[in-house]
């Protein structure tokens, strides 16, 4: 972006915290100023924000993939503020990590966002007017986004004001789907995979550094099957579904296996013991619904 003018079609990055090593970033995009006609008077104006996150099973992409590009243009024509944020992702991270960065999203969000958009817009020629209104914060996510969406309703201060969930995850992680072993293929059709060829991602771990930006990569055309994931991430989520281990690399119980004691008690006859997830309930969101819910919309996934 030219350092003297401000172009609303590109996003302004930030660092919302450094943890583990690492700078977790955040992108603004500030709608046009005349989207309001109140800009003519050239004064700051505070207006709503969504908080989008990504998907990727939780264990790969940034704030730039699988980019809602569709919804930030609705968002921008109506005055919104539009940020997509990265946070920690599995292996080595967990939903705990996970957690942790939603929450200094938000609280960063409603706090020095404004303060470091007035430093990073001054002194050029054509600066937006645009800052965020703290009381108005909703958040969205797709998939994994959506877990993170739904932490964030539980969680996050200040509440968001409104969830947008599509086909988000976490609605119900007691379910086959998570925790049984497959033995051929069972999802929308594709291969098995090998777990000898992901070591690097299967527990115990062995300098397997954290990280929240793993972006997507494909293989060319020319490879024997055209646009593979080159990314091994981009496989790991689902080599976890298909082993029946997902909530040990969500929770981080490994030893002993928090998915295979769950895998019996859901098909035990009787209410579900919740004991058996006190350590790890606060990440899981569907024990965490109270009357104070934000307003949520839910767009399911179409097979």
């Amino acid at each position: 972006m030219p350092e003297n003018q401000s172009n609303v079609d590109s996003p302004l990055t930030f660092a919302y915290k450094e943890v583990d090593g690492i700078r977790v970033l955040l992108d603004v995009y500030l709608p046009p100023d005349d989207v309001d006609q109140q800009f003519i008077q050239q004064v700051i104006q505070y207006h709503p924000a969504v908080v989008y996150f990504h998907g990727g099973g939780l264990a790969v992409g940034n704030r730039r993939s699988w980019f809602p590009t569709w919804l930030k243009s609705r968002l921008s024509a109506h005055g919104i503020i539009f940020i997509s944020a990265d946070y920690r992702l599995i292996p080595p991270g967990t939903g705990y990590d996970v957690l942790a960065d939603v929450k200094d999203a938000i609280a960063f969000v409603a706090g020095d966002l404004n303060v470091q958009l007035d430093q990073k817009q001054a002194g050029l020629s054509s600066s937006s007017r645009f800052r965020v209104d703290p009381t108005s914060i909703g958040v969205a996510g797709t998939s994994a986004g959506g877990f993170c969406a739904y932490l964030c309703a539980i969680y996050a201060v200040p509440k968001p004001k409104v969830v947008l969930s599509l086909y988000g995850m976490g609605g119900d992680l007691l379910i086959d789907q998570y925790l049984t072993p497959k033995t051929q293929p069972f999802y929308r059709g594709r291969e098995m995979l090998d777990p000898a060829q992901f070591s690097e991602y299967m527990y115990p771990f062995d300098s397997l550094q954290s990280t929240s930006d793993s972006p997507l990569a494909y293989h060319p055309q020319s490879y024997h099957i055209p646009r593979y994931p080159a990314n091994p991430r981009m496989l790991i989520s689902r080599l976890y579904l298909q082993l029946g281990v997902a909530l040990d690399y969500i929770t981080g119980q490994h030893e002993p296996s928090l998915s295979a004691t769950l895998r019996e008690a859901i098909h035990t006859e009787g209410p579900f013991d919740e004991a058996l997830i006190s350590d790890h309930k606060v990440i899981f969101p569907q024990f965490n619904v109270t009357s104070d819910w934000p307003a949520t919309y839910l767009i399911p996934w179409n097979q």
